[in-house]
């Protein structure tokens, strides 16, 4: 049960709302920087230039602000699968008159701009998912309904594969945050985080390798680790077919990357194994992104100082690349200090999530906080050459309206359930 609210500003969490707002004043002035030219004196409130309409989007951000609080809390739960479902009529309607940007056909133009509908999936897929599998007749422990949750997820992200949008795909493998928080068990999880262990260290080693390294860690695993009361045949039978599962997948990734992903991300991944693979191509952003951080050293060159974001050598440096931006005008402290801040905010979200009355605005919180810490982790990632360049904005910073838009509409409607709080009744 709920209260009429005296104000749309009730109970709002203003520390939240305040580290959105440096999260995105930051993020204004860095975009500014990564397109300032000192010879023509770039405007900040020049809608001709990415800052000016960053600036825009900004804006209108705030108006989305005003409607999510006005509109009732409860609209979020009761109205989910219609949110979901026209997601996914937007996700097909970019596969038949989406444009083509960069080689992702993933935007719908609107006039002088282009909106990217997988950027709000993610919101929808969120509402959805957290309206699902906070029914008290769904159990997360059975089969058939990890299948019901599992198609949820993948829907989208397969709609947004085929429009060749790689990054925003895998953001929704941070959804497993919520499921193993709300009851999933952990075998999945543990599934997803060894695969992409083992992923990772087949780029680097042979099968061989790591094949006689699996065999010793599961005998360890036998010998010194599993009691000796288990140590049945059954178990033994059991930690071998987990185990050759294991060395199989080991041995497929050079057979996917060579046969399954397209040559661009092939390219992708050679540049993230060695740079020097392909310099001048696929590898020149993210080496130049290091120099421009590493050149920043302690306090950076100062704002509008930065030489390698001057001469352009980092392409859209304000869109996906903007943290080099950072690195290279504030230094370390700068750095630290977005990180920092980023983290404080995640850390807010999963505080707010856990003491929520209701399964729904819980695991929504957690849906936030997973999204927001997968754009988070591989962004900063990607930009210091520690993951593949996949095109994936920093949240709150990069250059875009798409993802400004949502990123907001994502982190209010959380803040919006949160405000209802002392109203509610509890609801397990």
């Amino acid at each position: 049960m709920a209260r009429n609210e005296q104000h749309i500003t009730q109970n709002i969490d203003w520390l939240t709302v305040l580290i959105y707002a440096a999260c995105v004043t930051m993020g204004l002035f860095n975009v500014y920087a990564a397109i300032y030219d000192p010879e023509e004196q770039t405007k900040l409130f020049d809608l001709s230039n990415s800052a000016g309409r960053q600036l825009m989007f900004i804006g209108s951000a705030v108006l989305i602000i005003i409607a999510i609080l006005v509109i009732d809390y409860k609209f979020w739960e009761a109205f989910a699968p219609i949110i979901y479902g026209a997601c996914i009529l937007l996700l097909l309607l970019v596969l038949i008159i989406g444009s083509d940007i960069n080689g992702s056909k993933s935007w719908i133009k609107l006039g002088a701009f282009s909106l990217q509908p997988a950027e709000f999936a993610k919101i929808g897929t969120a509402l959805m998912l957290s309206g699902y599998i906070t029914q008290p007749s769904i159990n997360l422990s059975k089969f058939r309904e990890q299948l019901w949750v599992a198609g949820l997820i993948v829907l989208p992200a397969l709609l947004i594969l085929l429009s060749r949008e790689t990054g925003c795909a895998l953001v929704f493998a941070s959804f497993m945050i919520v499921l193993y928080r709300e009851g999933i068990p952990g075998i999945y999880p543990s599934i997803l985080l060894i695969s992409i262990v083992l992923f990772i260290q087949s780029l680097f080693f042979s099968t061989l390798y790591i094949s006689i390294g699996l065999l010793i860690l599961a005998a360890i695993i036998f010998q010194f680790i599993i009691p000796r009361y288990d140590r049945t045949r059954k178990t033994f039978i059991n930690l071998s077919v987990i185990f050759v599962a294991m060395m199989l997948f080991s041995g497929s990734v050079d057979f996917i990357i060579k046969n399954v992903l397209q040559p661009h991300h092939r390219k992708r991944i050679e540049v993230l194994i060695d740079l020097k693979a392909d310099p001048t191509g696929k590898g020149w952003n993210v080496i130049q992104s290091k120099i421009a951080i590493g050149s920043g050293r302690l306090w950076g060159k100062g704002f509008l100082d930065g030489t390698q974001t001057k001469f352009n050598f980092v392409p859209e440096q304000h869109t996906d690349f903007i943290f080099c931006t950072i690195g290279e005008e504030h230094g370390f402290v700068g750095s630290a200090a977005v990180v920092l801040l980023l983290l404080g905010l995640m850390c807010r979200v999963v505080f707010l999530a856990e003491r929520q009355r209701t399964r729904f605005a819980r695991a929504y919180g957690y849906c936030v906080a997973g999204i927001l810490f997968f754009h988070f982790l591989v962004n900063i990632g990607m930009t210091v050459g520690l993951m593949v360049v996949i095109g994936i904005p920093l949240p709150f910073f990069s250059y875009g309206g798409s993802s400004m838009w949502a990123f907001t509409i994502l982190l209010f409607i959380f803040l919006k359930l949160d405000a209802q709080r002392p109203y509610t009744l509890s609801r397990t």
